[in-house]
């Protein structure tokens, strides 16, 4: 049942430049980000996308629809895949957070897994949403490739269950750029192996190619046979 899932970040948006909390934020996508997506659209081209999904921001599904249109595949929506929610530091730059809440921006600093700010989510939260929803694609597509389309926090809080990194440690050790790719590989749906993390090359035209599925020099787990136990 190997499966694979093309998991995107949006493109840049008009608020990018500017570092501010947005994640339950409707933000447009820049004309910079566009493109970024229309080239990462190229890219894929040939890569027999059968089901796109999205996060229902508008960030997302924007970058969604480009993506999808040389497939000619309709967006799915799935709401556990939006972006984490700062509450009441939304639209707030990282300094005026710390001038404003300093007790809880320190918190979130040590650990922003079990830490939300008020009215906002926690890392842990956000896992508790979004993992589910990719377990549930990664069902319904066996044998496939399915695109995905996500958010910074959300797509690292993701890998970082997937590979069993200490979650609390997912800000400092994992980065998202604008419209990245990643490739994960599913086995079954709790096996997972990441082949491309965090890929722009789409940005310059004629990026890298797309990395085959993993066949050789693998764990038993993955080369083995299943059998009728698993």
């Amino acid at each position: 049942m190997n499966v694979r899932i093309f998991l995107i970040r949006h493109g840049a948006t008009t608020l990018s430049a500017e570092d501010r909390f947005a994640g339950a934020t409707e933000v447009p996508l820049s004309a910079g980000g566009r493109e970024q997506v229309r080239r990462l659209a190229e890219r894929l081209r040939g890569d027999g996308i059968s089901a796109v999904y999205a996060s229902p921001l508008g960030r997302t599904m924007e970058t969604a629809r480009i993506l999808a249109e040389p497939h000619r595949l309709e967006v799915q929506t799935r709401d556990g895949l939006r972006e984490i929610s700062h509450g009441r530091w939304e639209q707030m730059t990282r300094c005026e957070v710390e001038q404003r809440f300093p007790e809880e921006a320190a918190a979130w600093a040590a650990d922003p897994y079990t830490f939300a700010p008020a009215g906002g989510e926690s890392g842990l939260a956000v896992t508790a949403r979004a993992l589910p929803v990719l377990m549930e694609i990664v069902r319904t597509n066996p044998g496939g490739n399915a695109l995905v389309v996500s958010h910074k926090a959300t797509i690292r809080l993701l890998l970082s269950s997937l590979l069993g990194f200490d979650p609390r440690r997912y800000r400092d050790n994992l980065d998202q750029s604008p419209a990245a790719l990643n490739i994960v590989d599913f086995k079954d749906p709790v096996r997972a192996r990441l082949t491309l993390f965090n890929d722009t090359s789409h940005y310059e035209k004629g990026g890298l190619a797309i990395p085959a599925v993993p066949t050789a020099r693998l764990s038993k787990w993955w080369d083995a046979p299943k059998t009728e136990n698993g």
